[in-house]
């Protein structure tokens, strides 16, 4: 075996515990708020059966079925789950050897119970592709502590699924972004749209809103090139295409990373890109070039060519298909050059050709994993240990190739009918597992006339002054400077702005939010700015209205104002917090006059509650790196100590 991706793969779940710890972390601080009894959406609502855990278990998947069985209500055991998973990821992050299928299988069982009872909240596409990673990560990890430094064949395989996920991922994203028809991704002139219109933007976002028109347009040209072309080389059997393919991907990422704050999807798609490296790139082994004299040559001289092939054509059809050309000005001026009839005609075309490129690369795959467990392993019984082990990880593997393109050719849907129908009828019954999914992130942007915001407004009398509710991350106040706050993601803050995208009447959650502000309930107050004037006490009438914010100018940003807006309309009527069609609403949803089971272990009870009253005191995004720096210091600290140990000991 010339190249091995052990130490790859060891990265790649030390990498999977941090994005565990992030996710399950954020959640935990929010449960209250978001799922406790008089929280926004009660989890307790979503699980009728709880008096019958063994019934409501088949019906939901979930273990918070099982909360009686520990002496906890619903929201508790959402809170000893979070925190249990934060723990847990902690633990594999710092001592690797715990990184095995158990802990995977611990993890993901535990984020897909919390993500069944999520509701709108943990409805987004990192959470389902974070249980889609996870799964797969299972299949990855040795499955005992004694096998983690050991090679596996296997390795070779299940690295490639990973790769494969990545591949849809990146590749659905930029596909959507043409087969949605939106002007701004034809015209190149989404950019600036999204640095404005984004959820939860960061500071440098308001500093890239204000580059040239023409640097927006060659980054969306650059988009599409990295999402869309660039992916089909994370096959090739040239290395430095697969290397150039995972730093596109990497320099991406890290620009929607500076640029917006979206929790811990950018690190996982990051911690994907680990599957296109191997042990040489991370400088753990040399390549062992087992040819000579003429067949050295040929050999080198063909990988050489092909590299350069690869890369020629890339920038050929780049400068071609974006009509790419320099201005007397030093500008580079750019325009889409292909119709949608085009483009479509090509999408029929590259979503069959990737399947097979992909099912050819996994045929490969593991047919190197299963010679180099018969030809690399030693003793007879080993030998076969291994190959049937590597046989049953391929057959794996190829079944969730298999599954995967159910969602994936969600693209081209005669392509999509073509699909074995064993694999359709595959997909159905796991459905509810979140195997796989379809991705395609930024489908259309919004925003074209300034984004929307829903500012919500309290009052004690009809007469005002109405004030307005401040929350912590989301725009409000025009001088509040957008905030570094990932990987934390502030649910809450981001379902508002989904909120101004539509009306009221279709956000049952925001209504609730609305009474439960009226109600002055802690656990939702906790989630507001701490500087908002309806903290200590709630007003008697409530109310929202629709505001388009924009990016203020450098001259206009003088006044220490990163935001303007204009008022646009009514959003939500006056509420009070009796008024009679609203309780009558909540009730008939179930968020109101439903009670969560009774919870018997206090001492438990007084645990998770002592542990909430020290993380409450801490900045969430201060937090969460503050246990992710802790991690990587005791990692350094070990690391440190081993060689003045081995001094000693020698």
């Amino acid at each position: 075996m010339a190249v091995d991706i052990l130490h790859t793969r060891n990265l790649f779940l030390r990498c999977m515990c941090g994005i565990y710890m992030f996710a399950f972390g954020s959640l935990y601080l929010q449960v209250p708020g978001l799922y406790g009894e008089k929280g926004i959406l009660p989890a307790h609502t979503q699980l009728p059966n709880l008096k019958y855990p063994k019934q409501c278990f088949l019906d939901k998947l979930t273990v918070l079925c099982f909360s009686s069985y520990v002496g906890l209500n619903v929201s508790y055991m959402m809170e000893l789950l979070a925190l249990a998973g934060t723990v847990f990821s902690f633990v594999g992050m710092v001592w690797k050897t715990w990184c095995t299928a158990t802990l995977y299988l611990l993890l993901w069982g535990t984020y897909l119970s919390l993500y069944q009872v999520g509701q709108t909240f943990l409805w987004f596409q990192w959470d389902i592709l974070l249980l889609e990673i996870g799964f797969l990560t299972i299949l990855v990890a040795p499955v005992s502590r004694r096998a983690w430094s050991e090679y596996r064949p296997r390795n070779l395989v299940t690295m490639w699924l990973i790769r494969w996920a990545l591949f849809r991922l990146m590749f659905a994203s930029g596909v959507v972004k043409l087969q949605s028809g939106c002007p701004t991704w034809w015209g190149l002139t989404a950019l600036p749209l999204h640095y404005e219109s984004q959820c939860i933007p960061t500071p440098l976002a308001w500093f890239f809103y204000q580059l040239p028109g023409w640097w927006h347009k060659l980054s969306v040209v650059a988009t599409y090139v990295i999402e869309i072309p660039v992916p089909f080389m994370f096959f090739s059997p040239v290395r430095s295409h697969r290397l150039f393919s995972c730093y596109s991907q990497v320099l991406l990422q890290v620009m929607i990373l500076l640029s917006g704050n979206y929790n811990f999807f950018n690190i996982l798609t990051l911690t994907l890109c680990i599957s296109l490296m191997d042990d040489v790139h991370l400088g753990y082994q040399h390549v062992k070039d087992l040819s000579f004299g003429f067949i050295s040559y040929v050999k080198n001289t063909c990988s050489w060519m092909g590299k350069w092939v690869g890369f020629g054509v890339l920038a050929y059809y780049t400068m071609a298909y974006f009509s790419l050309r320099v201005t007397p000005q030093g500008t580079i001026e750019s325009s889409v050059a292909f119709t949608r009839p085009r483009f479509d005609s090509w999408v029929s075309r590259a979503v069959p050709l990737s399947i097979a490129i992909g099912a050819f690369s996994l045929v490969i795959t593991v047919a190197e994993a299963l010679t180099s467990a018969l030809f690399e392993v030693r003793g007879f019984l080993d030998k076969i240990g291994v190959f049937i082990t590597t046989l049953i990880y391929s057959v794996a593997a190829i079944t969730m190739f298999g599954i995967s393109l159910v969602p994936y050719t969600a693209l081209d849907r005669p392509t999509n009918q073509r699909v074995w129908p064993l694999f359709h009828h595959l997909y159905d019954h796991t459905l509810d597992l979140q195997l796989t999914s379809a991705y395609g992130l930024f489908r259309r942007m919004t925003g074209v006339d300034g984004r929307p915001e829903v500012i919500l407004e309290g009052a004690e009398s009809l007469d005002g002054p109405w004030i307005e509710y401040e929350f912590p991350y989301k725009p409000g106040s025009l001088d509040h400077a957008p905030p570094f706050v990932a990987p934390h993601q502030p649910r809450l803050d981001w379902q508002l702005w989904f909120a101004a995208l539509g009306v009221y009447n279709l956000n049952p959650w925001l209504i609730s939010l609305a009474h439960r502000l009226l109600s002055g309930q802690p656990e939702v107050i906790s989630l507001l700015d701490p500087s908002s004037a309806w903290r200590k006490s709630p007003p008697k009438y409530i109310k929202a209205s629709k505001y388009i914010y924009q990016y203020t100018t450098p001259v206009e940003g003088e006044s220490g104002n990163w935001w303007k807006r204009t008022l646009k309309e009514d959003y939500l009527p006056i509420f009070t917090v009796d008024h009679a069609p609203l309780v009558e609403y909540l009730r008939k949803i179930g968020t109101i006059g439903t009670m969560d089971i009774p919870a018997t272990n206090q001492p438990l009870q007084q645990v998770l509650d002592t542990v909430r009253s020290y993380v409450d005191t801490v900045d969430p995004a201060v937090l969460l790196w503050g246990i992710f720096l802790t991690a990587c210091a005791i990692i350094w600290t070990k690391r440190s100590t081993k060689p003045i140990l081995m001094y000693h000991a020698s």
